[in-house]
């Protein structure tokens, strides 16, 4: 029931965004139409394979029925039109042409391209079903399909506000893209009406686009049926938690006890909350100090982002007695190194992009938003290689799991001030470029954005890699020293 409200609550908020350009014009209403409804035929497509997720519409689950196979295709084409996630997306459309309706778009038009535009969303994913069903061969978990075709929706509320109201050169560059993909599979649908676009050349590719989706769930519905996969859908994995969403793997396995202690251990949840409070009430000392509120509003995000990346430098000690299992079993030193760092990937790279969001839209000005991106995403993504490193090199005594988490056990070196210094020390020097040419943005100088992003992204991604190998060999190689730290600390 609770899914329920929140789906209808994000359709209500997503027609109104899209409403909300009425009094737009006409190119920056299809900007939005066409972003939004590609990155929702995007999400229907991958939704399937990425999460696992059981298919309540799989042709095997149907195929006791004796149907012909073209009738079985088309009977389940039509049921997979009855569905929450595709009603939102109904919502999506027929807002889209009531506003291109009355900014001068004929009716004909914006109708066919709606209706060109659910079909695709609905067949992009039948086919990510059954590549799904083909590929992994058995379902994880609950669907999950509304909540990212939700998630794509609700994206049209800020892109939509955005475009009305900014003038500035991020309009053009987002424009640009949004011309690229009104002549792509996923958003020449969403184009057909728009003025600005090439509307022949849009329905072309969306009808296509239409037969291409069909043929291929037709064919892959049709293998299916044939018994060249055998494994039985819907398989049942009920209780078995965030161990029945991880992939069947080491690093899944661990990556789904991880993520359970993350939920439930009150020393993980102490720190999960007090890192982005923190972060926020920085901002108060340097509103006093003078600072502007448009340069302070910046400040939170990134330090979030560093001790968000700074959080599981200490992550085996938190484990106690568990991480024998990881020793063990001899799970690969990398398993356990990506395993331990998906919770926290889960729970602050959503943070982190809502947080940049908002920051930079109180900031006023969106040429700063790919600086703050590659700052944010290089003291994020190094500070989590580098954790990866310290938590196996320079371990420390913390709280025993159930006792009080504002209790600190007495340790008698410096290891623990030692690792906890080299993360956020290392973190913050190798971030040293992406925060000179983010300062150079900030500044007025909007061409250092775009080096600013690929000098963050780059550095962030390197040190991630490079930290998660290191921090596996030598995982490896320290386990009975880990064993014993866990036993004595």
């Amino acid at each position: 029931m609770l899914g329920l409200v929140a789906m209808i609550a994000l359709a209500i908020i997503g027609c109104l965004g899209v409403l909300s350009l009425t009094d737009a014009s006409s190119d920056r209403t299809g900007t939005v139409l066409v972003w939004t409804g590609s990155a929702l035929v995007l999400a229907f497509a991958l939704a399937p394979a990425l999460t696992g997720t059981t298919d309540p519409l799989d042709p095997r689950r149907f195929a006791v029925f004796g149907l012909a196979p073209r009738g079985l295709v088309a009977m389940l084409t039509l049921a997979s039109l009855i569905s929450i996630p595709l009603a939102l997306v109904v919502v999506l459309a027929v807002s889209g042409v009531v506003v291109r309706v009355d900014q001068g778009t004929s009716p004909a038009l914006a109708i066919v391209g709606a209706i060109l535009a659910v079909l695709t969303c609905a067949l992009a994913g039948r086919v990510g079903f059954a590549l799904a069903a083909i590929a992994v061969r058995e379902g994880r978990g609950e669907s999950v399909v509304g909540l990212l075709a939700l998630g794509a929706l609700a994206g049209a509320v800020p892109i939509g506000v955005y475009l009305a109201t900014s003038a500035d050169a991020a309009v053009v560059a987002v424009g640009s893209v949004a011309e690229v993909l009104a002549l792509s599979p996923f958003g020449a649908a969403w184009a057909i009406g728009d003025p600005n676009a090439n509307t022949p050349v849009a329905i072309v590719v969306a009808v296509l686009t239409l037969v291409l989706v069909w043929t291929s769930w037709a064919w892959l519905a049709q293998r299916l049926l044939s018994g060249s996969i055998r494994s039985t859908p819907g398989h049942d994995h009920a209780g078995l938690g965030w161990f029945s969403v991880m992939p069947g793997t080491p690093g899944g396995a661990i990556a789904a006890r991880s993520t359970i202690y993350w939920l439930h251990d009150r020393r993980y949840l102490m720190n999960v909350v007090i890192v982005p409070v923190a972060a926020a009430i920085s901002i108060v000392p340097l509103l006093v100090a003078g600072v502007p509120l448009e340069i302070a509003i910046l400040v939170p995000v990134a330090l979030a982002a560093l001790f968000l990346g700074w959080l599981p430098h200490d992550d085996v000690a938190y484990d106690s007695t568990a991480v024998w299992m990881h020793v063990a079993s001899d799970v690969h030193g990398v398993s356990d190194r990506v395993g331990r760092l998906v919770p926290i990937l889960l729970f602050a790279t959503p943070v982190l992009a809502v947080g940049v969001l908002f920051s930079v839209a109180v900031h006023g000005s969106w040429d700063v938003l790919p600086a703050m991106i590659g700052l944010c995403a290089s003291l994020y993504l190094s500070g989590l290689g580098l954790s990866s490193i310290a938590s196996v090199v320079a371990p420390y005594a913390v709280t025993r799991p159930g006792d009080n988490p504002f209790r600190q056990p007495q340790r008698t070196g410096s290891s623990g001030v030692i690792a906890q210094g080299a993360v956020l020390f290392g973190s913050a020097v190798v971030s040293l470029p992406a925060l000179l040419w983010t300062w150079r943005t900030v500044a007025g100088d909007a061409e250092a954005s775009m080096l600013a992003l690929g000098l963050g992204l780059g550095v962030g991604l390197a040190v991630f890699v490079i930290g998660v190998a290191i921090g596996g060999a030598v995982f490896r190689r320290r386990g009975g020293r880990l064993l014993e730290l866990a036993e004595t600390a």
